[in-house]
C-alpha cells in the first residue's frame, strides 16, 4: 500500500496557523502591539482603515531589527524570546512562539520597514501571501513600521465571516485598551480612517484609565492594594452606584498581560455581594503580580488564558482585598449606626506613628471667685400694642345679638382615595382580561382562552411604533426643564454620534455632543427622564455586540433595543384598562404572533383542550 502521509507545504501550514492566531483584524493589532512593546518602544502609533480590513499599521521607536533578523522574523517559529522548553515557565515578554508574523504574512500583504539605532540605513521587506516580493535597503527612522493590508485577501471565505465595520472596530479598540492599560509608561495613539481617536501620554495607572474612559471615571474608582508573599494586587474597582449592565469595563492583568478568568471574576463579584442591583456588573481594573514560574501562559493560542498553580489562594486573596477596599473607603454598609469612620483601621496602619493626646489646663481659674457677670438684672417684657383687634372681624355680618351661620354651602376637604390593603376576593364579572402572577394576561375568546406574555407583547407593540417613527420620521418629544448631561467613553460617544440622526427621529433632542459628554434637552414622550441613561447604555451595548450583517439596518436594531428597554417587565401589575389596551394594541400589530426577537407572544387553549384536562 502506498504511503499516504506527507508534509504540508509552508504556505499551507502558515494559513492553518493563521486560523488560530488571526481570527479578525483585532488579532493582528494585538500581535503587532505586543511586538512593539517587546522591542522596548516608548511611543507606539496604531493606524487602521476600514476597521482594519484594509490597513493595520503599527509604528514604534523600539530597537529595530537587522536585515537578517527582519527576514527571519517571518519564518515559522522563529523567535528571540526562548531557547529551551524551560524558558516557557519564566517568561517576561509578550510574544514568544514566533508564529505571529508568519501567520499574518500568509493571509495579507505585509510591508516591513525597520532600522536599528546604530545603523545608518534600514531594511524594507514586502511579502504577499508568504511570498517575498522584495527586500532592499531603505532610509527610515529608528524603530519598526509594519503595515498589514487587505487581510484575508487570498481566503475569501474567512473574509466573509468578518462582521460589519462597527463590530470589528469595537474589537480593535478593545485590544488597544487592553495593551494601553497594561503599559501606562508607554505613549499610545490610535488613528481611525485618518482621524485621531486616542492620544494617551505617559502616565500612571489611574490617569491612563481616566484618559481612556473619560474624566468622570476618576470619581468612580476605589483603589485596591495588597501585598503578600504569593500575590501582589494593585488597581481599582468601581463604586457600586456606577455599576453597568454590561461587562465592558472589567480587566485583569497578570504580570502586565491581559487575561480572561471566570474564576477570578467570581472572586471580585462575590466581594460585591449585597452592593449591586440585579443585572448590573461592577467595573474593575486589577493588576496582579505573581512569580512567572507559578503560571502557564502557553495553554491558549491567543495567550488570554493562564493556568495558575494555586487558584484557591489567589481567589481568597483577591476577594478579601477587594472587600477590604470597599470597607476601608466606606463603600460597603455597616450595621453600627453610631459608627465613626475615623476609627477605621487605615491601610498604612503598620507604618503610622501614634500621636500622644495633649491636655490643656486654665491655671488662672478660681472656682471660689464670685462671677460678676452673673449679677444680671431681671428682664422686663413689654406687651406690644397690636393694631385694632376689631379689624379682624371686618366683613362678618351679624344679625341681632347672635351670629347666624349658613351651612348650605359648606365645603369639606377632599379625602385621598386609598386602595384597600387586601384584594377583593370577588371577581369583576364585567372584566374581559385577568392578570396572572403579574406576568401573563388571560383573556376569554370564542374558542377558549388566550394567554399573553405581557413583556413580549409590549415589546412587539413598541417595536412597530418605533420602527414607524424612525421610517416616517414623525415622533413627538417632550422638552426637559433642565438639560440632561450624560458622560460616556470615547468609543461610546462615537457610536452615539453615528446614531444621533436616528435617535432624533424617535424623539431625542441633542443640544451638544462633545468628546466627553452629550447634552439632551428632549426625550420621547414614552421615556421617563430617569431612564434615559440606562436606555442609551443598553442601546450602545446592543450596537457593539449585536449589530447584524447587511441583511438588517441600523434602524431595525435601534427599534429593537428601545423596545427591549422600555417594555413593561415581568412582575409589574397592570390595571384592567392597561391590560385591555395592551391586548388590543398587540392584535393591531402587523405580526402579533412573535416578539421582535422571534419569541412567542401568546398561546391559545381551546375549550376541548380544557375539557380533556378534567377527564
Amino acid at each position: 500500500m502506498a504511503d499516504i502521509i506527507q508534509l504540508l507545504p509552508d504556505h499551507v501550514a502558515n494559513q492553518i496557523a493563521a486560523g488560530e492566531v488571526v481570527q479578525r483584524p483585532s488579532s493582528v493589532v494585538k500581535e503587532l502591539l505586543e511586538n512593539a512593546i517587546d522591542a522596548d518602544a516608548t511611543v507606539i502609533k496604531l493606524i487602521i482603515k476600514d476597521a482594519g480590513k484594509t490597513l493595520v499599521q503599527v509604528i514604534d521607536n523600539g530597537k529595530g531589527m537587522s536585515a537578517t533578523d527582519a527576514r527571519l522574523s517571518f519564518e515559522r517559529h522563529a523567535t528571540s524570546k526562548i531557547k529551551t522548553a524551560d524558558d516557557l515557565f519564566d517568561l517576561h515578554t509578550k510574544g514568544f512562539r514566533g508564529e505571529a508574523l508568519a501567520s499574518i504574512a500568509a493571509i495579507a500583504h505585509v510591508e516591513l520597514k525597520t532600522k536599528q539605532a546604530e545603523e545608518e540605513i534600514g531594511s524594507s521587506i514586502v511579502i504577499e501571501g508568504s511570498n517575498i516580493v522584495s527586500q532592499e535597503v531603505v532610509v527610515t527612522p529608528k524603530g519598526t513600521s509594519l503595515s498589514v493590508k487587505n487581510l484575508f485577501y487570498n481566503i475569501p471565505a474567512r473574509r466573509n465571516f468578518l462582521k460589519s465595520n462597527t463590530v470589528e472596530l469595537r474589537h480593535v479598540i478593545d485590544e488597544f485598551h487592553r495593551v494601553a492599560l497594561a503599559h501606562p509608561n508607554i505613549s499610545f495613539a490610535l488613528y481611525n480612517n485618518g482621524s485621531e481617536t486616542f492620544n494617551l501620554p505617559v502616565s500612571n495607572y489611574r490617569q491612563r484609565i481616566v484618559n481612556i474612559f473619560g474624566n468622570k471615571t476618576n470619581e468612580k474608582l476605589v483603589p485596591v492594594n495588597e501585598e503578600t508573599e504569593v500575590l501582589e494586587i494593585s488597581g481599582f474597582v468601581g463604586k457600586p452606584e456606577f455599576a453597568k449592565k454590561t461587562r465592558g469595563e472589567q480587566y485583569f492583568f497578570v504580570n502586565n498581560r491581559f487575561i480572561k478568568s471566570a474564576y477570578l471574576n467570581h472572586a471580585v463579584s462575590s466581594a460585591f455581594d449585597g452592593l449591586l442591583k440585579n443585572g448590573t456588573h461592577a467595573s474593575y481594573f486589577l493588576y496582579l503580580t505573581v512569580n512567572p514560574q507559578t503560571i502557564d501562559i502557553n495553554i491558549h493560542p491567543t495567550k488570554t488564558e493562564i493556568k495558575f498553580d494555586d487558584e484557591h489562594t489567589l481567589y481568597a486573596l483577591l476577594r478579601s482585598a477587594v472587600k477590604h477596599s470597599l470597607g476601608q473607603f466606606n463603600i460597603a454598609p455597616v450595621l453600627d449606626f453610631d459608627h465613626d469612620p475615623n476609627l477605621d483601621t487605615p491601610y498604612n496602619y503598620n507604618r503610622s506613628t501614634n500621636n500622644e493626646p495633649k491636655i490643656e489646663v486654665d491655671r488662672s481659674f478660681n472656682p471660689f471667685q464670685e462671677d460678676k457677670s452673673s449679677n444680671r438684672k431681671p428682664i422686663s417684657y413689654k406687651k406690644e400694642v397690636t393694631a385694632s383687634w376689631d379689624s379682624l372681624y371686618v366683613g362678618l355680618e351679624s344679625k341681632g345679638t347672635k351670629t347666624q351661620h349658613d351651612f348650605s354651602e359648606v365645603h369639606f376637604e377632599s379625602e385621598n382615595n386609598t386602595e384597600s390593603l387586601f384584594e377583593d376576593s370577588k371577581l369583576d364579572t364585567n372584566a374581559t382580561t385577568y392578570q396572572l402572577h403579574n406576568k401573563y394576561i388571560v383573556s376569554a375568546i370564542k374558542s377558549g382562552m388566550l394567554v399573553i406574555d405581557q413583556h413580549r407583547a409590549h415589546q412587539r407593540v413598541l417595536y412597530e411604533d418605533f420602527l414607524e417613527n424612525l421610517t416616517v420620521k414623525g415622533a413627538s418629544s417632550q422638552q426637559l426643564l433642565f438639560p440632561l448631561q450624560l458622560h460616556f467613553s470615547t468609543q461610546e460617544l462615537e457610536i452615539l454620534t453615528e446614531l444621533k440622526e436616528d435617535l432624533e427621529h424617535t424623539g431625542f433632542i441633542f443640544s451638544n455632543v462633545t468628546k466627553e459628554f452629550v447634552e439632551i434637552t428632549g426625550v420621547p414622550v414614552s421615556i421617563p427622564e430617569s431612564e434615559v441613561s440606562i436606555i442609551l447604555e443598553q442601546l450602545i451595548s446592543d450596537v457593539e455586540n449585536e449589530v447584524p450583517d447587511s441583511n438588517f439596518s441600523i434602524t431595525d436594531l435601534l427599534a429593537k433595543s428601545l423596545a427591549k428597554s422600555l417594555a413593561i417587565k415581568t412582575g409589574q401589575p397592570l390595571k384592567k384598562s392597561e391590560q385591555e389596551h395592551l391586548v388590543n394594541s398587540l392584535f393591531a400589530c402587523k405580526e402579533p404572533n412573535t416578539s421582535p426577537t422571534n419569541r412567542t407572544t401568546f398561546v391559545t387553549m381551546s375549550v376541548d383542550e380544557l375539557d380533556k384536562k378534567f377527564i
